[in-house]
Protein backbone atom coordinates (compact mmCIF):
# COMPACT_ATOMS: atom_id res chain seq x y z
CA UNK A 1 0.00 0.00 0.00
CA UNK A 2 1.48 3.49 -1.11
CA UNK A 3 1.54 6.17 1.82
CA UNK A 4 0.40 8.94 -0.50
CA UNK A 5 -1.91 12.07 0.64
CA UNK A 6 -4.74 10.51 -1.56
CA UNK A 7 -4.88 7.46 0.83
CA UNK A 8 -5.54 9.99 3.62
CA UNK A 9 -8.36 11.40 1.66
CA UNK A 10 -9.75 7.91 0.64
CA UNK A 11 -9.90 7.00 4.83
CA UNK A 12 -11.55 10.25 5.91
CA UNK A 13 -14.32 10.15 3.22
CA UNK A 14 -14.96 6.72 5.13
CA UNK A 15 -14.35 7.84 8.56
CA UNK A 16 -15.99 11.16 8.37
CA UNK A 17 -19.76 10.23 7.94
CA UNK A 18 -19.52 8.08 11.04
CA UNK A 19 -18.86 10.91 13.00
CA UNK A 20 -20.61 13.41 11.51
CA UNK A 21 -23.60 11.64 13.16
CA UNK A 22 -23.13 13.99 15.93
CA UNK A 23 -23.90 17.38 13.59
CA UNK A 24 -27.00 15.96 11.11
CA UNK A 25 -29.08 13.24 13.35
CA UNK A 26 -31.98 14.32 14.82
CA UNK A 27 -31.16 12.27 18.02
CA UNK A 28 -27.99 14.26 18.38
CA UNK A 29 -30.15 17.52 17.75
CA UNK A 30 -32.62 16.07 20.13
CA UNK A 31 -30.37 15.38 22.68
CA UNK A 32 -28.88 18.80 22.89
CA UNK A 33 -32.06 20.44 22.83
CA UNK A 34 -33.30 18.42 25.73
CA UNK A 35 -30.44 19.76 27.73
CA UNK A 36 -31.22 22.85 27.22
CA UNK A 37 -28.62 24.44 24.69
CA UNK A 38 -30.55 27.08 22.80
CA UNK A 39 -30.77 26.62 19.21
CA UNK A 40 -28.64 24.27 16.94
CA UNK A 41 -25.47 26.42 17.36
CA UNK A 42 -25.22 26.89 20.57
CA UNK A 43 -25.50 22.94 20.99
CA UNK A 44 -22.40 22.57 18.70
CA UNK A 45 -20.48 24.83 20.26
CA UNK A 46 -21.20 22.69 23.12
CA UNK A 47 -20.77 19.52 22.18
CA UNK A 48 -17.89 19.99 20.21
CA UNK A 49 -15.56 21.54 22.94
CA UNK A 50 -16.66 19.70 25.46
CA UNK A 51 -13.78 17.86 25.48
CA UNK A 52 -11.32 21.16 26.57
CA UNK A 53 -13.52 21.73 29.43
CA UNK A 54 -15.19 25.60 29.98
CA UNK A 55 -12.85 27.52 28.19
CA UNK A 56 -13.13 30.99 26.61
CA UNK A 57 -14.94 31.46 23.93
CA UNK A 58 -11.55 32.41 22.04
CA UNK A 59 -9.89 29.87 22.29
CA UNK A 60 -12.78 28.22 20.68
CA UNK A 61 -12.94 30.78 17.99
CA UNK A 62 -9.12 29.68 17.38
CA UNK A 63 -9.17 26.14 16.92
CA UNK A 64 -12.38 25.69 15.28
CA UNK A 65 -11.06 28.24 13.10
CA UNK A 66 -13.55 29.38 10.34
CA UNK A 67 -16.56 30.68 12.71
CA UNK A 68 -17.23 33.97 13.13
CA UNK A 69 -15.62 34.83 16.71
CA UNK A 70 -19.41 36.65 17.72
CA UNK A 71 -21.41 33.66 17.36
CA UNK A 72 -19.16 31.71 19.21
CA UNK A 73 -19.60 33.83 22.12
CA UNK A 74 -23.01 34.12 21.66
CA UNK A 75 -23.16 30.40 22.54
CA UNK A 76 -20.25 30.24 25.26
CA UNK A 77 -20.11 30.39 28.45
CA UNK A 78 -23.68 30.59 28.28
CA UNK A 79 -23.75 27.22 27.18
CA UNK A 80 -22.43 25.90 30.11
CA UNK A 81 -24.08 27.74 32.82
CA UNK A 82 -27.47 25.34 31.32
CA UNK A 83 -25.56 22.05 31.20
CA UNK A 84 -21.33 21.52 31.82
CA UNK A 85 -18.90 19.55 29.79
CA UNK A 86 -18.93 16.27 30.93
CA UNK A 87 -22.85 15.98 30.52
CA UNK A 88 -22.78 17.42 27.00
CA UNK A 89 -20.32 14.55 26.37
CA UNK A 90 -22.53 12.29 27.67
CA UNK A 91 -25.13 13.23 25.13
CA UNK A 92 -22.88 13.77 21.98
CA UNK A 93 -21.90 9.98 22.80
CA UNK A 94 -24.80 8.61 23.40
CA UNK A 95 -27.36 10.42 20.95
CA UNK A 96 -24.25 9.01 18.26
CA UNK A 97 -24.45 5.74 19.30
CA UNK A 98 -28.08 5.93 18.78
CA UNK A 99 -28.46 6.99 15.26
CA UNK A 100 -25.39 4.34 14.13
CA UNK A 101 -27.62 1.92 15.73
CA UNK A 102 -30.81 2.68 14.24
CA UNK A 103 -28.92 3.11 10.72
CA UNK A 104 -27.92 -0.88 11.37
CA UNK A 105 -24.65 -0.36 12.43
CA UNK A 106 -24.07 -2.89 15.55
CA UNK A 107 -21.44 -5.30 16.64
CA UNK A 108 -20.52 -6.98 13.66
CA UNK A 109 -17.14 -8.14 12.59
CA UNK A 110 -16.74 -4.77 10.51
CA UNK A 111 -17.52 -2.83 13.39
CA UNK A 112 -15.06 -4.98 15.92
CA UNK A 113 -12.62 -4.21 12.94
CA UNK A 114 -13.00 -0.70 12.27
CA UNK A 115 -13.05 0.25 15.94
CA UNK A 116 -9.69 -1.80 16.69
CA UNK A 117 -7.63 -0.85 14.05
CA UNK A 118 -8.72 2.98 13.88
CA UNK A 119 -8.31 2.88 17.80
CA UNK A 120 -4.93 1.60 17.52
CA UNK A 121 -3.96 4.32 14.79
CA UNK A 122 -5.38 7.18 16.75
CA UNK A 123 -3.68 6.14 20.19
CA UNK A 124 -0.09 5.79 18.54
CA UNK A 125 -0.84 8.94 16.99
CA UNK A 126 1.27 12.38 18.65
CA UNK A 127 -0.12 14.56 19.50
CA UNK A 128 2.29 17.70 18.51
CA UNK A 129 0.04 21.16 18.06
CA UNK A 130 -3.16 19.07 17.79
CA UNK A 131 -5.13 20.57 20.87
CA UNK A 132 -8.42 18.81 19.78
CA UNK A 133 -7.20 15.58 18.94
CA UNK A 134 -5.37 15.44 22.35
CA UNK A 135 -8.66 16.60 24.14
CA UNK A 136 -10.22 14.16 22.51
CA UNK A 137 -7.70 11.23 23.29
CA UNK A 138 -7.90 12.62 27.26
CA UNK A 139 -11.67 11.50 27.65
CA UNK A 140 -12.27 7.98 28.67
CA UNK A 141 -12.40 5.03 26.01
CA UNK A 142 -15.59 3.59 25.18
CA UNK A 143 -16.34 -0.03 25.60
CA UNK A 144 -19.61 -0.50 23.54
CA UNK A 145 -17.70 -1.11 19.93
CA UNK A 146 -20.43 1.00 18.39
CA UNK A 147 -19.53 4.13 20.63
CA UNK A 148 -15.95 3.16 20.16
CA UNK A 149 -15.98 3.25 16.79
CA UNK A 150 -17.52 6.47 16.64
CA UNK A 151 -14.86 8.16 19.56
CA UNK A 152 -12.22 6.62 17.10
CA UNK A 153 -13.94 8.64 14.13
CA UNK A 154 -13.84 11.00 16.23
CA UNK A 155 -9.99 11.48 17.28
CA UNK A 156 -9.40 10.98 13.32
CA UNK A 157 -11.63 13.72 12.42
CA UNK A 158 -10.42 16.14 14.77
CA UNK A 159 -6.64 15.28 14.13
CA UNK A 160 -6.73 15.98 10.56
CA UNK A 161 -8.99 19.00 10.99
CA UNK A 162 -5.68 20.38 13.10
CA UNK A 163 -3.60 19.81 10.82
CA UNK A 164 -5.71 21.29 8.01
CA UNK A 165 -5.70 24.45 10.19
CA UNK A 166 -2.19 24.29 10.62
CA UNK A 167 -2.11 23.90 6.75
CA UNK A 168 -4.18 26.91 6.47
CA UNK A 169 -2.16 28.92 9.06
CA UNK A 170 1.09 28.18 7.23
CA UNK A 171 -0.04 29.63 4.02
CA UNK A 172 -1.40 32.87 5.60
CA UNK A 173 -4.83 32.39 4.85
CA UNK A 174 -7.37 33.32 8.34
CA UNK A 175 -10.27 31.15 8.97
CA UNK A 176 -12.40 33.74 7.62
CA UNK A 177 -10.79 34.18 4.34
CA UNK A 178 -10.80 29.99 4.20
CA UNK A 179 -14.12 29.99 3.79
CA UNK A 180 -14.17 32.52 0.81
CA UNK A 181 -11.33 30.52 -0.53
CA UNK A 182 -13.30 27.22 -0.19
CA UNK A 183 -16.22 28.64 -2.45
CA UNK A 184 -14.22 29.96 -4.74
CA UNK A 185 -13.52 26.82 -5.89
CA UNK A 186 -16.28 25.47 -6.29
CA UNK A 187 -16.60 23.06 -3.49
CA UNK A 188 -19.57 24.47 -1.63
CA UNK A 189 -22.41 26.58 -2.35
CA UNK A 190 -21.39 30.56 -1.41
CA UNK A 191 -25.21 31.01 -0.32
CA UNK A 192 -24.79 27.91 1.84
CA UNK A 193 -21.26 29.22 3.62
CA UNK A 194 -22.67 32.47 4.35
CA UNK A 195 -25.38 31.19 6.35
CA UNK A 196 -23.54 28.48 7.84
CA UNK A 197 -20.56 30.41 8.75
CA UNK A 198 -22.60 33.48 9.32
CA UNK A 199 -21.16 36.48 7.03
CA UNK A 200 -23.04 39.45 6.12
CA UNK A 201 -22.29 40.86 2.78
CA UNK A 202 -19.78 43.22 3.82
CA UNK A 203 -17.55 40.61 5.71
CA UNK A 204 -18.14 38.39 2.72
CA UNK A 205 -16.47 40.78 0.19
CA UNK A 206 -14.25 42.29 2.82
CA UNK A 207 -12.16 38.92 2.50
CA UNK A 208 -12.72 38.56 -1.11
CA UNK A 209 -10.72 41.85 -1.52
CA UNK A 210 -8.17 40.99 0.48
CA UNK A 211 -7.33 37.55 -1.40
CA UNK A 212 -7.58 39.23 -4.36
CA UNK A 213 -5.07 41.73 -3.28
CA UNK A 214 -2.91 39.14 -2.94
CA UNK A 215 -3.49 37.31 -6.37
CA UNK A 216 -5.63 34.51 -4.79
CA UNK A 217 -8.94 35.37 -6.20
CA UNK A 218 -10.11 37.89 -9.48
CA UNK A 219 -12.01 40.79 -8.45
CA UNK A 220 -15.40 38.60 -9.11
CA UNK A 221 -14.01 36.36 -6.68
CA UNK A 222 -13.12 33.58 -8.72
CA UNK A 223 -9.60 31.70 -8.47
CA UNK A 224 -6.95 32.82 -10.23
CA UNK A 225 -4.19 30.60 -11.18
CA UNK A 226 -1.97 30.83 -8.05
CA UNK A 227 -5.07 31.18 -5.83
CA UNK A 228 -5.65 27.38 -7.46
CA UNK A 229 -2.65 26.36 -6.77
CA UNK A 230 -2.40 27.54 -3.32
CA UNK A 231 -5.98 26.03 -2.79
CA UNK A 232 -4.26 22.18 -3.78
CA UNK A 233 -1.23 23.10 -1.83
CA UNK A 234 -3.33 23.02 1.40
CA UNK A 235 -5.38 20.20 0.79
CA UNK A 236 -2.70 18.50 -0.25
CA UNK A 237 -0.65 19.23 2.81
CA UNK A 238 -3.44 18.71 4.70
CA UNK A 239 -3.96 14.98 3.26
CA UNK A 240 -0.50 14.69 3.92
CA UNK A 241 -0.12 15.70 7.48
CA UNK A 242 -3.46 13.57 8.15
CA UNK A 243 -1.80 10.17 7.09
CA UNK A 244 0.43 10.64 9.98
CA UNK A 245 -2.41 9.45 11.90
CA UNK A 246 -1.57 6.06 10.41
CA UNK A 247 2.10 5.43 10.95
CA UNK A 248 0.86 2.88 13.95
CA UNK A 249 -1.10 1.10 11.30
CA UNK A 250 1.12 -2.00 9.03
CA UNK A 251 -0.15 -2.35 5.40
CA UNK A 252 -2.29 -5.18 5.91
CA UNK A 253 -3.66 -3.30 8.43
CA UNK A 254 -4.05 -0.01 6.40
CA UNK A 255 -6.27 -2.32 3.95
CA UNK A 256 -8.22 -4.00 6.63
CA UNK A 257 -9.70 -0.69 7.79
CA UNK A 258 -10.21 0.74 4.61
CA UNK A 259 -12.34 -2.79 4.34
CA UNK A 260 -14.32 -2.50 7.44
CA UNK A 261 -15.29 1.13 7.26
CA UNK A 262 -16.53 1.25 3.65
CA UNK A 263 -19.62 -0.70 4.53
CA UNK A 264 -20.02 1.27 7.80
CA UNK A 265 -20.03 4.76 5.76
CA UNK A 266 -22.12 3.05 2.93
CA UNK A 267 -24.51 2.30 5.45
CA UNK A 268 -24.42 5.60 7.57
CA UNK A 269 -24.87 7.64 4.54
CA UNK A 270 -27.70 5.33 2.84
CA UNK A 271 -29.64 6.37 6.66
CA UNK A 272 -30.07 9.36 4.95
CA UNK A 273 -29.33 12.18 7.31
CA UNK A 274 -26.24 13.61 6.03
CA UNK A 275 -27.29 16.36 4.03
CA UNK A 276 -26.04 16.35 0.60
CA UNK A 277 -23.77 19.99 0.75
CA UNK A 278 -22.03 19.96 3.56
CA UNK A 279 -18.67 22.27 4.42
CA UNK A 280 -16.74 18.75 4.99
CA UNK A 281 -17.32 18.15 0.81
CA UNK A 282 -17.34 14.33 0.87
CA UNK A 283 -16.97 11.98 -1.66
CA UNK A 284 -19.55 9.49 -1.49
CA UNK A 285 -18.98 7.86 -4.54
CA UNK A 286 -16.75 4.36 -3.12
Amino acid sequence: MQRVPELARQLYDRFEPVHAVTYFAPEARAAMDNLGYRGFWMGYFAARSAPLGPVAPEVVTALFYNFAPARVAKALPAAWEIAGPQVALRAREESAVAALRRYGVSDDENVCTAAQLAGSAARRAGMDGRALFAANLALPWPTDPVAALWHATTLLREYRGDGHVAALVAAGISGRESNVLHCAAGTVPQDYIKRTRHYDDAEWRACELGLAGRGLLTDAGSLTPAGRDLKDHVETTTDALALHAFDGLGDAEMEALVGALTPIARTVIAGGDMPAVTPMSLRRDF
